[in-house]
C-alpha cells in the first residue's frame, strides 16, 4: 500500500477491494463514522472527493466561530471605552492579519483530523464515488470496492440558492464563502434569520458594516422559542441591525458599479428599496446527493432530497445494510455538526454489532453564536402545549445574578417543564449562553424533575447562577423571584 505526501492511505487499482465499512464522505458524520468503526476493530475504506473535516470545519462552524470570536474582541473594546472607562479603540481591522489566524485554526484542525485518521488506520480514499449496488462503490478513477457489513452515506450539503441570485464570491455569496469574499463590506443584506443569517448579521456589524437582515418567518430563529426569537431580535435591533421579520425579497440586481439593490416588501405590503455592497444568502440548505447513483442500489431522496431511514434507532434505510448520517437525513434530525458526531457512532456502532442507544434529538443542543447568543435544548413553550402538557414555565434575567450585571448585556433563562413533572425544555439567550447549555443537556436527557436541579449548588458569581435560579424558583425554593 502507498501513502500520499501527507501520509494518507492511497490505493492502486490492485491495492484494496473490499472492507467492512464504506464511508462515503468526511464531513463530520462520515469521519466520526469511520473514527468509531476503526476502533471497534472494523476494516473502513473512508472516500471524500474534498478535505477531510467537509463544510463545518473548512467553511462553517470552525472558521465562522473564529471570525465570531474576532467580532467579540472589537464589541469588548468598545465596552471596555464606553462602559468601564478604559480608553481604547480600534484604529482599524487588518483583514489578511484576521483570515490568516483563521485558517491557521482551520489547518491545524484538518491536521488533527487527517492524524486521527491515519493512526487509526482508516484508508482515505481522495475521490468522489458512486454506488454500484447495495454494498459496492466506484470511485471517480474507476476503483471498484465491496463493503461486508455496510455503506455510510454523509455527503453533507451546500447552501440554497435563489434563482437570479446565484453567488459570485464577492457582491453576492452563500454562508460558504461568505467569509473568504475579499475584504469587509460597508453594507451588506443578509437575507434569512435563521442561525446561520444571525450569526453573519452580527459578525458583519461588529466590524462596522451596516447590516439590513430579511427574514420571511414571523420571527427570527423561528425554530426556536418565541421568547428567545423576542430577546434576539430585540439585542440586534439595539446593537443598530435593522431586523425586518416576515418580510420577502422580490427582486435584487447587481449594480454597474458594485453592490446589489434589492426589493423588500414588508408584512403590511410596504415597500422598501434596500442598496448594500453585498448580499448574503442564507435561506438553508439543501443535501447532496448528484452523483451518489442511488437508484444502483435500490434508493431513492424525498421531494425535499433527503434520504429517509426505515429505522431511525439504527439510521438504516429501506435497503439492508446502508446507513445515512449528517445533513442527508430529514428532520428530527437537526443538520448540526454535533448530532452527526452522535449519529457517527451510533451507525459505527450498529455496524460492529455494539448494543447503541438511539439518538435523541430531542436533547440535542441548538447555539446561535450571535451576539446576543442563543442557546437551548429540548421543546419550547409552543411545541410543549402542542403535545397537551400541563405546561409550566419559569424565566430568570441574567441581571437577577451579580455576573449578569457585570457583562450588562441582558439576557434570559426561560425553563419548560411538566407541571409536577420532568423538565421539557431549557432556553437561554445573553453572552456566553453557548458555553451554559451542557448543564441543561443533561437535565432534559435524563428527565430531570426541577426538585432534582434545584438540589445542586452553582458556583458563585457566575451566569450560570440564573439557570439555577430558575430551578430553584420552579421548586418553590427561589431567592431571587420576580
Amino acid at each position: 500500500m502507498n501513502t500520499d505526501s501527507t501520509g494518507n492511505s492511497v490505493h492502486s487499482a490492485h491495492s484494496l477491494h473490499s472492507a467492512d465499512v464504506i464511508v462515503i464522505g468526511g464531513g463530520t458524520g462520515g469521519y466520526s463514522t469511520a473514527l468509531r468503526a476503526a476502533a471497534l476493530g472494523l476494516r473502513v475504506v473512508l472516500v471524500e472527493r474534498d478535505k477531510t473535516g467537509g463544510t463545518c470545519l473548512h467553511r462553517g462552524c470552525i472558521p465562522s466561530k473564529a471570525m465570531l470570536h474576532a467580532a467579540e474582541l472589537v464589541d469588548g473594546i468598545a465596552e471596555a471605552r464606553e462602559r468601564w472607562g478604559v480608553r481604547a479603540t480600534v484604529d482599524a481591522v487588518d483583514w489578511s492579519a484576521l483570515t490568516a489566524t483563521r485558517d491557521d485554526i482551520v489547518s491545524r484542525n484538518h491536521q488533527g483530523v487527517e492524524s486521527h485518521l491515519r493512526h487509526a488506520g482508516v484508508h482515505v480514499v481522495r475521490s468522489s464515488a458512486r454506488l454500484t449496488g447495495p454494498r459496492s462503490v466506484r470511485t471517480e478513477d474507476g476503483r471498484e470496492f465491496t463493503a461486508a457489513r455496510g455503506i455510510v452515506l454523509a455527503t453533507g450539503s451546500r447552501p440554497r440558492v435563489l434563482p437570479g441570485l446565484e453567488p459570485d464570491g464577492h457582491t453576492v455569496v452563500t454562508s460558504d464563502d461568505a467569509l473568504f469574499a475579499p475584504g469587509l463590506p460597508a453594507s451588506v443584506l443578509v437575507l434569512g434569520g435563521g442561525a446561520i443569517g444571525v450569526e453573519y448579521a452580527s459578525f458583519h456589524r461588529s466590524m462596522g458594516a451596516e447590516v439590513t437582515l430579511v427574514e420571511a418567518a414571523e420571527r427570527l430563529v423561528p425554530l426556536e422559542d418565541a421568547d428567545v426569537s423576542r430577546h434576539l431580535a430585540r439585542g440586534l435591533k439595539k446593537r443598530g441591525i435593522d431586523v425586518r421579520t416576515a418580510a420577502r425579497l422580490e427582486g435584487a440586481e447587481r449594480l454597474p458599479g458594485g453592490g446589489v439593490r434589492a426589493t423588500v416588501r414588508g408584512a403590511r405590503g410596504d415597500v422598501r428599496e434596500v442598496v448594500a455592497q453585498r448580499l448574503l444568502v442564507a435561506v438553508g440548505r439543501v443535501p447532496v446527493t448528484d452523483g451518489l447513483n442511488l437508484a444502483a442500489a435500490g434508493l431513492t431522496t424525498d421531494e425535499r432530497g433527503f434520504v429517509t431511514p426505515a429505522d431511525w434507532s439504527r439510521l438504516e434505510t429501506p435497503v439492508p445494510g446502508i446507513h445515512v448520517v449528517g445533513d442527508l437525513l430529514p428532520p428530527p434530525s437537526l443538520g448540526l455538526a454535533h448530532a452527526s458526531f452522535a449519529e457517527g457512532l451510533l451507525v459505527a456502532e450498529t455496524l460492529a454489532g455494539v448494543a447503541s442507544a438511539p439518538v435523541d434529538y430531542a436533547a440535542v443542543p441548538r447555539v446561535t453564536y450571535s451576539a446576543p447568543q442563543t442557546a437551548a435544548v429540548g421543546l419550547t413553550e409552543a411545541q410543549a402545549r402542542d403535545l397537551s402538557y400541563d405546561v409550566v414555565v419559569n424565566t430568570m434575567p441574567l441581571t437577577a445574578v451579580a455576573k449578569g450585571m457585570v457583562h450588562g448585556q441582558g439576557g434570559t433563562v426561560k425553563v419548560v417543564a411538566e407541571r409536577g413533572g420532568r423538565v421539557l425544555g431549557v432556553h437561554l439567550v445573553g453572552p456566553h449562553v453557548s458555553e451554559m447549555i451542557a448543564e441543561s443537556q443533561l437535565i432534559v436527557g435524563w428527565d430531570a424533575e426541577p426538585g432534582d436541579v434545584a438540589r445542586h449548588v452553582h458556583a458563585h458569581p457566575t451566569l450560570s447562577e440564573a439557570v439555577g435560579e430558575a430551578f430553584l424558583s420552579l421548586a418553590g425554593r427561589g431567592l431571587h423571584q420576580q
